[in-house]
């Protein structure tokens, strides 16, 4: 059964600080740092390191071995941000993952990444823009929507069970508070989080309150958890 969870820090979940750590995690586990906006880096248990959409807050420091872009604007497409890059470092654009209206999956051994529908009518055409569904070892799942509303496709990986899903809900780019909440009932996964909140700000927790939806989490810019 999902357990409803509200406020800074959820009963199942350790919030761990800042991200300027090492790589290394504890054996078994997968963090995630919410940088803020619509940043998003992950370490999985064995250490790789993946980067969504960097833009915004601190985190940058950790060796990539993965970076995820859903789309060109500059506060999703900051890849300069990240200077250090293991050996074979993949960096998968939007323009890699929507070819002639195909969605591409990367099964890249210490993850699975799938591209999926995102887009709106305020300057994010669905033709050209991408959400992301990143299955770590383990079966752990995250979906970061991107620069979105609501999607067909939402309907469908509402059947997939995710783990974590974050919505954006700036109501000026995207989809507003309502709409998110109506996609994050729809989606319905175990751990829905509000993003991507108004531009020009990293996190803003009034906002975040009014993100009333079955398994929210709220997390502030900067904090870490534990993948359960």
């Amino acid at each position: 059964m999902k357990k409803a969870l509200s406020g800074i820090l959820a009963f199942s979940l350790l919030l761990l600080g800042v991200g300027g750590a090492m790589a290394e995690t504890e054996e078994g586990t997968h963090r995630l740092l919410y940088q803020g906006h619509g940043s998003l880096r992950i370490v999985t248990s064995e250490g790789k390191v993946i980067y969504v959409d960097p833009y915004a807050g601190e985190g940058y420091d950790l060796p990539a071995d993965l970076i995820l872009v859903s789309h060109g604007h500059p506060d999703h497409n900051a890849v300069d941000l990240i200077q250090n890059r293991n050996e074979g470092c993949q960096v998968i654009y939007n323009t890699d993952a929507l070819v002639n209206g195909e969605y591409k999956t990367y099964d890249l051994g210490f993850a699975t990444v799938e591209a999926v529908q995102a887009g709106n009518n305020r300057n994010h055409d669905i033709n050209v823009c991408v959400g992301w569904l990143i299955t770590l070892p383990g079966g752990v799942s995250i979906y970061a929507t991107g620069d979105t509303s609501t999607t067909d496709q939402m309907a469908e990986l509402a059947e997939r069970d995710i783990h974590y899903a974050f919505f954006v809900c700036d109501g000026r780019f995207n989809m507003d508070m309502e709409e998110a909440i109506a996609c994050a009932k729809l989606v319905n996964a175990q751990h829905s989080i509000p993003y991507h909140m108004a531009p020009g700000t990293l996190f803003d927790p009034e906002r975040a309150e009014l993100f009333d939806v079955p398994g929210r989490l709220i997390i502030p810019a900067g904090e870490e958890i534990i993948l359960q």
